[in-house]
């Protein structure tokens, strides 16, 4: 754990947040600044900044199996929807933890806006 990091202080209780998953490696919880009906982040209890940090196998295959446990329990799992990981700051991650967006909910756009 990392003293400092936001979702740190998630796991460890110091900061409440909307559980939507929890297993003894992963927690999955609602976004505080959704951007779609449902936006869940799926995040490792074990710091890691990113997913380049990610080397245990293991614990790779359970995020993934969270995710899709998340679309289920959320009932996009047939629908569709989206699964994102920001990398480094181009990539637009804000926490440096290791956090999958799960977004959908609604028709999502096919693209990202040309800026």
């Amino acid at each position: 754990m990392e003293e400092n990091c936001v979702f740190c202080k998630i796991v460890k209780g110091e900061i409440p947040s909307t559980k939507i998953y929890e297993d003894e490696d992963v927690l999955a919880f609602e976004d505080i600044e959704p951007i779609a009906p449902v936006h869940v982040l799926v995040i490792p209890k074990k710091h890691l900044d990113s997913l380049l940090e990610l080397e245990d196998k293991e614990l790779e295959s359970k995020l993934l199996s969270a995710v899709k446990k998340v679309a289920k329990i959320k009932g996009i799992d047939e629908r569709g929807f989206r699964v994102i990981t920001n990398i480094g700051e181009e990539g637009g991650q804000a926490v440096k933890h290791l956090h999958i967006h799960v977004i959908g909910g609604r028709k999502l756009p096919t693209r990202f806006p040309n800026e």
